[in-house]
């Protein structure tokens, strides 16, 4: 059986994120979803090092990998249209989850149970789903920042909206983040050389 899964996901390169904003730096779904993994893998260490956690760092990092996955064959939903109404969040979230099985069933068979434990979010632990919610939440932020330090005002309102959501949170976790590194992002190469 040949199977097109690859193929399908490798095309989330193409998918530009923040379709409603004008950007300095586009950024696409392929580099946000390793984005997302690199610091879904820093908080959840941060989170068993410093705060008594018991995660399984791995699973985590595997699913943030494949977060946004979907989105391949739903295309990105700027954040203001996908939660501008309850009707309409609950009908892109079940469009969301019916691709996520459509996703899974492109692979071989015997590999499907593998990849369900990272691609369907309904079935991940809730604390994995929390932290890959929060590396997500630090993406956007991290973006954000970038965006306004180029000069880019259009995403003032983003900043503070994902600030305060970042503080909902209450993870420990994010706030170590938050004072140890989210500071860098706004370095310039030679800076953080320095």
């Amino acid at each position: 059986m040949k199977s097109h899964f690859f193929a399908y996901i490798s095309k989330t390169r193409w998918l530009q994120r923040w379709g409603l904003k004008r950007n300095t730096v586009s950024e696409n779904v392929m580099e946000h979803s390793w984005e997302v993994s690199v610091i879904a893998h820093a908080l959840a260490l941060i989170k068993n090092r410093y705060f008594d956690g018991a995660l399984d760092v791995n699973a985590i990092v595997v699913a943030a990998l494949y977060h946004d996955c979907s989105e391949v064959i739903t295309g990105d939903m700027p954040s203001p249209i996908k939660y501008h109404s309850a009707a309409i969040t609950q009908a892109y979230k079940s469009i969301e989850r019916q691709a996520e099985h459509e996703l899974l069933n492109l692979l071989p068979e015997e590999l499907q149970q593998d990849y369900r434990a990272a691609m369907i979010e309904a079935e991940l632990p809730q604390q994995h789903k929390t932290i890959i919610k929060a590396a997500d939440t630090l993406s956007a932020y991290v973006k954000c920042k970038m965006e306004m330090a180029a000069g880019n005002f259009e995403f003032s309102t983003a900043e503070k909206e994902i600030e305060e959501k970042l503080q909902s949170f209450d993870l420990p976790e994010v706030q170590y983040f938050l004072d140890t590194f989210a500071s860098s992002y706004e370095l310039t190469l030679d800076e953080l050389f320095q």
